[in-house]
């Protein structure tokens, strides 16, 4: 922990009102000639990130979320400037344009409103150290113009999907982060304690169980937008808590379900970006609709890597130089050949659907053969970016493959309470999930998810002894 200087100067306002955006500011002073001023007043507030002399003039260049803009200040007006690079400072003067054509504000007063007493990174070449952007994200944002960019487009993301699943009459809603049992996928929770119930808890691997008790209570269409956690390993996209949407919508099937993905995708992008193509990965992508689809058997075959028998199966990865002891049975085997041999080549988006049952414990089986399942996976750049199925809605079903689950290793577990609400009667319907961060990293390019959650997991960095 570095030693904080203390600041001997008098605290600054308490506020700055009728503040204007450095953005609009500078579209007011850019059509003007070069040496003259506008006749209107603004006020702009944000952080200097350089100050030069010349004289009796300083200038100063200030930030804000919106953009730069280069501010003039002729002390005869001002005053002596006590403005050091990284203090917030408040603005007011007419936009204006230097006599080297430069857009900016002619100050007329300057008021420092936060002081800074640490030195900055590098002002021109930005944060650069990966672990410490990470680590000290406030530094990131504050200093690299392409991460609040990041950040700015993942909000607007996740508006646009708002946006687009309200106009469609889903109800948004709100479930148990904290439950007494966890399910909805494969994975190795959190688990906590709660004092006053005595009981442990578990903080939710997914939304899935509780959004389709809305379903047998007539919501009829629902969603979420929240944070699941996995207790697993952190990777270029896996981190452990990450931002999941899940929609529920019944009397529709994993068909429907297709389209509506591939229509949300599609609009979020043109939406956000103003395009479908993105770039990820050295690859060029086309988001917009309609997608490939594969089915899971047919994936598998085109790498002559399909097979229900476990010693078989477990025979060809090794051949092929895959690591297997961590998977247990044919599930865990079939998984790993899936994701090492057909997910990276998945690079233009493509639904692979029909999967076998016993991957998919909450998917109807197909009509025309029982050992597969209406659910499919999305990917696109490589990666997958979510799940859907056609849930299953008869209850005598739904505990025959809960016990069914229970017999693979790390199956999933049973869930009483949800079988007796699928008692109740279940609409026909169709589930999906998509994963917000991973959908983030592919419309901004970001190549590991550390670069589009604020905060990401790490290892405790080492004490640093005080300065």
């Amino acid at each position: 922990m570095r030693t904080i200087r203390p600041v001997t100067a008098p605290p600054g306002p308490k506020r700055f009102p009728d503040r204007d955006e450095i953005a609009a500011v500078r579209a007011e002073a850019d059509p003007l000639e070069a040496g003259a001023e506008a006749a209107a007043k603004r006020r702009i507030a944000g952080r200097a990130m350089a100050r030069r002399g010349m004289g009796k003039l300083v200038f100063l260049d200030v930030v804000d979320r919106s953009g730069r803009i280069q501010v003039i200040c002729d002390v005869a007006v001002t005053g002596e400037l006590d403005v050091h690079v990284g203090d917030v400072v408040g603005v007011a003067g007419r936009p204006a344009k230097s006599r080297r054509g430069e857009p900016s504000v002619l100050a007329e007063s300057v008021d420092v409103l936060s002081r800074n007493t640490q030195p900055l990174p590098d002002t021109f070449h930005g944060l650069t150290d990966v672990e410490l952007r990470y680590r000290k994200r406030y530094l990131d944002l504050l200093m690299n113009e392409e991460t609040r960019e990041v950040f700015i487009t993942r909000a607007r993301v996740i508006t646009a999907v708002r946006r687009a699943l309200d106009e469609e009459d889903f109800v948004e809603v709100e479930t148990p982060v904290l439950q007494p049992r966890y399910g909805g996928a494969f994975a190795r929770p959190f688990v906590t304690h709660h004092n006053e119930l005595d009981a442990d808890l578990f903080l939710r691997i997914a939304t899935e169980l509780y959004l389709k008790r809305l379903i047998v209570g007539g919501l009829e269409r629902v969603y979420e937008i929240g944070k699941d956690f996995r207790n697993e390993g952190v990777s270029f996209k896996h981190n452990p808590e990450f931002t999941m949407l899940e929609w529920y919508e019944a009397y529709a099937d994993y068909g429907d379900t297709m389209a509506r993905i591939e229509r949300l995708v599609e609009r979020v992008a043109r939406e956000v970006l103003g395009t479908t193509v993105v770039g990820f990965r050295g690859h060029e992508i086309d988001l917009a609709g309609p997608w490939e689809r594969i089915r899971f058997v047919e994936a598998l075959e085109r790498h002559e890597l399909w097979t229900r028998d476990p010693a078989e199966l477990r025979a060809w990865l090794t051949e092929r130089g895959v690591d297997t002891d961590a998977d247990k049975d044919w599930t865990q085997l079939v998984d790993h050949a899936f994701s090492h041999f057909v997910e990276p080549g998945l690079i233009q988006p493509t639904i692979v659907h029909d999967y076998p049952v016993e991957l998919s414990p909450f998917a109807r089986p197909t009509d025309d053969d029982p050992t597969l399942t209406e659910r499919f996976e999305y990917f696109a750049g490589g990666m997958e970016l979510g799940n859907a199925f056609t849930e299953i809605n008869e209850a005598a079903m739904q505990q025959s493959r809960f016990e069914q689950q229970s017999e693979q290793v790390e199956g999933e577990r049973g869930d009483p309470d949800y079988v007796e609400a699928l008692s109740y009667g279940m609409p026909p319907t169709g589930g999906l999930g998509l994963g917000i961060d991973r959908f983030v990293m592919l419309l901004t390019g970001k190549e590991s998810i550390r670069d589009v959650v604020l905060f990401p997991a790490l290892r405790q960095a080492p004490a640093v002894p005080p300065r």
